[in-house]
Formats: structure tokens, sequence, C-alpha cells
């Protein structure tokens, strides 16, 4: 019987840990599959961890004060980050997947910043409990072990397709023994230190990582959905999602933009009696219709490029890291940007129309055409500048923020389980306003470039930010920002509902 921590490496467990009756091991031939306790009432418990391992309640006991004195090298007899890390980088795993912070603020019942034996064995209790329950769930035949056809029943019903080649490599990634089943042994084994729910997409995401597998260099979709079998479905489900939240969110967005390109005391009443009276209710969604084309080419090439620039920023093992995600991701948006930039110019040209005279918005071919023939084609691109700049730093402070508020989310409120999907909602709407605060008058300059036409007023980025300071002072720099906000909360709401709305309708729940 194992002690749980082998590597798939050079590491071995120590001898002191290892079962020593002889008796214990099984003679040559192929692993023995124990079949499960019977359940009673539905529940299970260790009793069955015990029989599906074959251990005694002291064998049991022993195995994991051994696990402890190994991470324990220090002999103190308690755990801190600095142990944990030492002994998951002696199972040779991925520096992104070792997941010590995370394993200690699991343990860590007392948040007291150690572990003490009584913590750890809670931890081995429920860990081993929940990846029992999964094993049970994915070996239908009951007979105490996953054969690789099971496995892959369970892959494709979780939505995850995989060759047959790639089948076997995970099979023998986690079959210790090379008999070509897995055991709970060997399940148990491969998972005991991953510390986030343990669900079928969550372990192939991990032993994909783990093990580098090669993806492909033609990925155009966000990692995690990029070997699904309904990748296509996914985009479909996000383009929609995202074009409701833009058309819901429209009139605030139109509010928004008149509000920056006024130069004089801006307020908002006056702004939406301006709309009203041009156009009525079809006035607060003007330039909605070319702002919901640019989800689905801006989402596309966003991607596509991120997963290029992946295996540009990424060690010679396939990890980018944090640094490496934000510089990925943060280039990723810029060329996205700049290439549907002439879209988005278009749409601020339409917004800002003016109808005063009773002057019908053109359509967009003929508003396309007319800066083309008046302007230049460069015209296309005025703003894009402040336009590029503001992404980095939105980025950085986005994510930053984000990861703050969710380990405050673990910390306080969730009690060290992974988040969920409103956890997570919560955190990016909070440090999605953070960031685009930050960067707003930016984004101001950006808007203000872009409505003027024919013989623009302003000559450069620089002079919209000089006479804007001169004329309005440093708050001309954050008119529109509260309609902005309001924007936020709203917009990931209905993303988020319109997105899970539209994976049942679509069948990928």
């Amino acid at each position: 019987m194992s002690t749980g921590v082998e590597a798939r490496g050079n590491f071995s467990a120590p001898a002191t840990v290892t079962r020593a009756a002889e008796g214990d091991v099984q003679a040559a031939g192929p692993t023995r599959c124990y079949a499960p306790v019977k359940k009673t009432g539905g529940s299970i418990s260790l009793e069955h961890v015990l029989y599906a391992l074959q251990e005694t309640e002291e064998e049991r006991e022993t195995r994991i004060r051994g696990l402890f004195s190994f991470f324990d090298s220090n002999n103190g007899g308690y755990l801190d980050s600095v142990q944990i890390e030492k002994g998951l980088s002696a199972m040779e795993i991925p520096a992104d997947y070792k997941f010590e912070k995370e394993l200690l603020r699991v343990c860590d019942a007392n948040r007291d910043g150690k572990v003490d034996y009584q913590e750890f064995r809670k931890y081995m209790d429920d860990k081993e409990l929940e990846l029992y329950r999964i094993f049970q769930a994915i070996d239908v035949e009951h007979n105490g072990c996953i054969l690789p056809e099971e496995l892959m029943a369970a892959l494709v019903k979780a939505g995850i397709e995989i060759d047959d080649n790639e089948l076997a490599s995970f099979v023998e990634y986690v079959d210790k023994d090379k008999n070509g089943i897995i055991t709970f042994e060997d399940w148990r084994d491969f998972l005991l230190f991953y510390p986030h729910e343990v669900t079928i997409e969550n372990i192939y995401r991990y032993w994909e990582r783990v093990c580098l597998v090669d993806i492909g260099e033609q990925a155009v979709i966000p990692e995690g959905v990029s070997k699904h079998v309904h990748a296509s479905k996914y985009l479909i489900a996000g383009g929609v999602a995202g074009a409701a939240s833009r058309t819901a969110t429209a009139p605030l967005d139109r509010l928004k933009v008149i509000l920056q390109v006024q130069t004089s005391r801006a307020h908002i009443g006056g702004a939406i009696k301006r709309i009203w009276m041009e156009g009525g209710v079809l006035g607060f969604f003007r330039g909605n219709g070319i702002n919901v084309l640019k989800v689905a080419p801006e989402s596309a090439i966003k991607f596509y490029t991120y997963e290029k620039l992946k295996v540009i920023v990424g060690d010679e093992r396939g990890d980018i890291g944090a640094t490496g995600r934000l510089v990925a991701g943060g280039l990723a948006g810029a060329v996205a940007q700049a290439s549907i930039y002439p879209m988005d110019l278009v749409k601020t040209r339409l917004q800002t129309f003016g109808c005063e005279k009773g002057n019908v918005p053109p359509s967009i071919l003929k508003l396309s055409k007319d800066i083309m023939l008046q302007e230049g084609p460069r015209a296309f691109y005025r703003g894009l500048v402040p336009s590029l700049l503001g992404i980095i730093p939105y980025a950085g402070i986005d994510l930053a923020a984000y990861e703050t508020l969710k380990d405050m989310m673990k910390t306080y409120l969730i009690h060290d389980s992974e988040p969920g999907p409103l956890v997570q909602l919560s955190c990016g709407t909070v440090s999605g306003a953070l960031g685009a605060t930050c960067v707003y008058p930016l984004q101001l300059v950006r808007t203000r470039m872009q409505a003027e036409s024919g013989g623009a007023s302003y000559s450069s980025m620089s002079d919209v930010f000089m006479r804007t300071y001169k004329v309005e002072g440093s708050r001309g720099f954050y008119k529109g920002l509260f309609p902005n906000l309001l924007k936020v909360v709203p917009a990931a709401s209905i993303t988020y509902l319109v997105y899970e709305t539209m994976k049942k309708s679509l069948d990928l729940s």
C-alpha cells in the first residue's frame, strides 16, 4: 500500500511510511479491484474508503502520520506554506498547480497560518471521502476500479473530448502499477493534494497542465474550453450573452458617450432630455447594432491571439504565470481592439450625431463611406493610442483587485472552498469597476477624438488632455463616469444569467 505522496517522476516516499508487512504486498499479477462496501441510506463513510484501500484504521492512521512527518521537515509539529511548497515540489508538480497557498488555507481551520496534525487529518478525511464519491460515480461497473472506457464515458458526459492516445496517456499517468486500470489508491494519490472541488472537468484540466498535454497550435478559444466537444457552442453562448448584455445597457452607454463629449457643464438630466428629443426610446439604443456586431470578431481575435502569445511568453513547460497572463492578455486585448477599432469609431459617431435640425442619423454603411471619402482611412483610427494605452493598466488593476477580492472571499466568507460563479461574478464586477475608473480619463480622451469629424479641432491626444484640463479641470476627465459604473453590475449579471440559460438551451449544462 502506498503513502499517497509518490511523485510521477524521480521522487520516492520515505521508507518509514511505506507498508512494512510483506503480506500486504500483492504477488505478481494484475492489481486486484476491490468491490465497494454496499451503501446504506445513500451515505458514504470512511468505512468505504478503508475497504477500497484495504486498510485498517490503524494502518490509515500510520500512513497519514507518515505524510505529515514527510511535510514537517523541521519536526516542529506543524506545517507552514514553505514546508507545504517544498513537499509539493518534491512531487514535481508544475508551479501553477502546486496550490500551496490554497492547500494551507483549506487545512488551516483556526486561521493561525499553521497546520497542526489534527487539521491535516481533517483535510485528509474530507478529501478522501470526496475523491471516493467521484470515483464511485465514474466506476459505473462498481467493481472497485475505473476502466478506460468508464473514464472516457465520464469525460464525454462532461463535454470533454479526447482521443484514444490521450485517454491512454491519462490512464497511464494515474495508474502507478501500469496494469491498464485505475484503482482508488491510484486515484487518491493523483488528487490527494488538489485543494479545489473535485469535478471531472477540474480533474481533466489538472491532468492536462500537470502532464503538459499538447492541445495544438490552432486553439482559438479560452483555456478550459479548448478541448471541449461543444467549444463552438460555448462561443455561441458567450456571444449571445455579450449581445444581450450590451443591448440591455445600451441606454447607459449612449448617455455616457453624450456626457463625455460635452465640454461645457454636463448634466445627466439634460443629456437624457436631449437623447429623448432626438429619437424617443429608440434614441437610447442608437449605435447598439454595431456594438453588438463587435462581440464575435473581438472575442475570437482576442482568444486566438492569447493562445498564440502563450506559446511565446510561456516557459519550456508551457507555464506562463500571473505576469505572463497579464502580458499575454493585455497584448491580445490590444490586437483585438486595434482590429475592430473602426467599428468602435463608427459607433461613437452614430451616438454623437446631432439631430437638432431634424437631421436623420445616417446608416452604418453611409457613415463609414462619408468618413472614408471626407477624412481618409486614417480617420477610422483616431483615438486608438489612448485606447491602447489604457488596456495594460486596466488589465493589471483588474487582475490584482480580482485576485485580492477572491482571496478575501475565501478567507472570510466561503471558508476556503473553491469560489463559485456568483462569487467570481461579484469579484469580477468590483475589480472591473475599479479598473475602469482608474483608466477612465483615457477613455474620455479616446471618445472625444473619435467624435471629432472633418478637420478635427483636437490636434493630438496631448492636446485633448491639455484643453480638457484647462477648460474643465480634473473633474472634466470623469464626465459620464456615473452611468459607466451603473453599467457594470447589470452588464455582468445579465451576461452571467443569459450565458447560463444559453448553456442549458444548447445542452451544455
